[in-house]
């Protein structure tokens, strides 16, 4: 038997589900509006992206704040944050809640999450060009706005 551990079981990893990005948490600074997005983490300082807020350390600071001397304000001065418009990361649509899209039967006010998972681009969908280099642009395809 060499080579082989004996009584090690060996586990499959299951892969990781892709969370898609309308679907994360984040949450908002309560003083200067800074938002945390699990996306992009904070790499400067050492948080890598995918962490949840939830998962952030215990002396996490708003890294706004705190550098502006403002004061250390940690975890407790966020609230969560939803975004209400979404941009197609492919040719920069703003989809806004507040809008819709009423020519195409989408009500103002309609949630993005609502939107059918086969929702695609409004502009991209109109361009042969897109379409032919990148396929459909999909839900899945637009990114939350901070703004």
């Amino acid at each position: 038997m060499k080579g082989k551990a004996v009584g090690k079981k060996t586990m499959k990893k299951s892969p990781a589900k892709k969370i898609p990005a309308y679907k994360l948490k984040r949450y908002k600074c309560r003083l200067c509006g800074y938002i945390y997005s699990p996306l992009r983490g904070e790499p400067h300082h050492g948080i890598p992206a995918g962490t949840a807020f939830e998962d952030l350390p215990e002396d996490y600071v708003c890294p706004v704040c705190g550098y502006q001397g403002k004061g250390k304000i940690g975890k407790w001065g966020f609230d969560e944050w939803v975004p209400t418009r979404y941009i197609c990361v492919i040719c920069g649509y703003v989809y806004d809640e507040k809008r819709g899209e009423p020519h195409n039967g989408i009500k103002p006010g309609t949630k993005f999450e609502d939107l059918p998972d086969d929702y695609k681009c409004p502009v991209c969908n109109q361009d042969p060009k897109i379409r032919v280099q990148f396929g459909k642009v999909l839900k899945q395809g637009f990114d939350a706005l901070d703004v």
